[in-house]
């Protein structure tokens, strides 16, 4: 067990707001760290995750930047929908960015399924952000054996408890990875269960993966915003492989970024080395000419 650090505790009772919105038909929760007039920043979370992933990371940048994190549809506070994919919910986060108010476009900044919502966001959506940002979000090379269908298993059968200290105790990481700092495990955890007549269950749509396991080869290739790719140094979810074939769909024209000693949920095993990163891309952007990408030739 990892003693709960003072900058955690900070973090999280850092003042923020929390809104629920209409989005392509649906409601849409966000969270939002104020900082009116500054550049927008849109977190978004990973697959059968929810916003408060970010609550201990997004006010580190709200001195410069005014953060927001939503719950995409079928996730977290969010409603659900008969049917997902990668276009509802980029939408989903224009809509976040229209209604929080920025000045200008926003950087969207997506952790794994949120990486795949950045890059759609990107392709669809290019004139209403600033840049993309995909933190260990893989895109691979064609392969018949592919892992799509069974990381989508993983999340179709979520189990109902009877109280929430149980449901807790079968609260895992996928993939599963060793994580140090028990208290941001704990903390997603928390936030990741609802109450219902039965007993307590896991927030997210576990049909979230019926039709939303496609690659993503084409919009990545295709992206023209600012885009850069951050990675865990050991991740199993984007190793060097995949990461160096990411750079070549995106013409070897973006920065792909390793964090040390970190694996594919590295926001809770080294969230600070995140933060340092990320800081450094986006002072990087906010200082250099942005000039938009030429699609890669594929």
């Amino acid at each position: 067990m990892t003693a709960t650090p003072a900058w955690f505790t900070a973090a999280i009772a850092a003042p923020r707001r929390s809104t629920t919105i209409e989005a392509a038909g649906t409601t849409v929760h966000y969270l939002d760290w104020g900082s009116p007039g500054a550049p927008g920043l849109v977190f978004v979370h990973g697959g059968a995750a929810h916003a408060e992933w970010w609550s201990f990371i997004a006010p580190w940048f709200t001195e410069r930047w005014h953060a927001v994190a939503l719950d995409l549809s079928g996730h977290g506070d969010s409603g659900r929908r008969d049917r997902y994919s990668h276009e509802l919910w980029a939408r989903e986060v224009v809509a976040v960015a229209h209604h929080a108010g920025f000045e200008r476009p926003p950087v969207v900044v997506g952790h794994s399924l949120g990486g795949l919502v950045a890059i759609q966001t990107a392709y669809d959506h290019c004139d209403a952000i600033a840049g993309a940002v995909v933190v260990d979000t893989p895109v691979r090379r064609p392969d018949p054996e592919s892992e799509a269908g069974a990381r989508g298993r993983a999340f179709r059968s979520p189990g109902t408890y009877r109280d929430a200290a149980t449901a807790l105790r079968h609260f895992r990481l996928i993939p599963d990875q060793p994580c140090d700092n028990t208290f941001c495990v704990d903390h997603v955890a928390r936030h990741s269960l609802r109450e219902t007549a039965r007993g307590w269950t896991w927030k997210f749509d576990p049909h979230l993966f019926t039709h939303t396991m496609i690659p993503m080869r084409d919009q990545l290739a295709g992206v023209r915003c600012r885009f850069a790719l951050l990675r865990g140094e050991h991740s199993t979810v984007v190793p060097a492989d995949t990461a160096e074939y990411m750079y070549e769909l995106l013409g070897r024209s973006a920065p792909v970024i390793s964090i040390p000693e970190a694996r594919h949920h590295l926001l809770l095993d080294q969230p600070l080395a995140f933060v340092a990163a990320l800081r450094t891309l986006l002072a990087d952007w906010e200082h250099s000419t942005s000039n938009r990408r030429t699609p890669a030739i594929t």
